[in-house]
């Protein structure tokens, strides 16, 4: 399954600055016809519609309050591609004092977020013919950095709940991506101390693009990405990809 970026109608989560921008601006760059960036304060999206006009349009959503993602989900029901890309970390480790509330308050956002994401959008994409769902996960999904070590544990879950939406929705003509950036230059990586190591928020946007059009279910941006990525291809072709259990 593909989905061309051209002439679609997408909305982007967390869409005013960082990744979310990049993303909204690469997707406009591709054709696509609308973007809703989608976040808190919807004041926070002006600089973006005083540079790209009427193509985008704020709205508020906040992935910790169901009932604006229930509300940005009527607004935005020409939707054709979610981007699911906001996101929270806490810096903390297993032993720290602050963990369970820090693992709390990250499933609570990268995980439920998710959840409360596409269940109201789904039916949307649904409706309006072939979509697509695209979820900002983390190489931290994949191995646990200690020092981050609840936000890892909000990515692995929110990894496994991608790819339980991708076998639902893509009987429904709705594609599914999972991204899995490294270090990307984001206030979040400098809060993190990444920002030496941090690429450019635009590679990003890019292997979106190209998971989206190519009918890849995995994208892996950056340097570090495309590393865990190629050690990861074999495990991911021969169990994430495999229908075996399914049937």
């Amino acid at each position: 399954m593909t989905f061309l970026v051209k002439d679609s109608i997408a909305l982007v989560t967390g869409a005013n600055r960082g990744i979310g921008k990049a993303i909204l601006e690469g997707l406009l760059q591709h054709g696509a016809k609308k973007v809703y960036a989608a976040v808190r304060d919807p004041q926070s999206v002006q600089p973006l519609i005083e540079t790209y006009g009427d193509q985008v349009v704020a709205i508020e959503l906040d992935l910790g309050k169901p009932e604006t993602i229930a509300a940005a989900a009527k607004t935005a029901s020409d939707v054709t591609l979610v981007v699911n890309n906001a996101g929270v970390l806490r810096t903390a480790p297993a032993m720290d004092s602050s963990a369970v509330e820090a693992l709390q308050f990250e499933m609570d956002i990268n995980v439920y977020g998710l959840i409360r994401i596409a269940q109201a959008f789904a039916p949307v994409l649904k409706s309006n013919g072939k979509g697509a769902l695209v979820q900002l996960n983390s190489v931290a999904s994949l191995k646990n950095f200690a020092e981050f070590a609840t936000y890892s544990a909000s990515k692995a879950a929110s990894y496994s709940i991608t790819q339980g939406l991708r076998a639902q929705l893509e009987p429904q003509d709705i594609q599914v991506v999972s991204v899995h950036p490294g270090p990307i230059a984001t206030d979040m990586a400098s809060a993190a101390g990444l920002s030496e190591i941090a690429e450019p928020p635009s590679l990003v946007a890019t292997a979106i693009i190209e998971a989206l059009e190519s009918g890849d279910f995995h994208a892996f941006p950056d340097s570090m990405a495309k590393d865990f990525g190629e050690a990861y291809a074999s495990f991911a072709e021969n169990v994430i990809d495999s229908n075996e259990m399914a049937e």
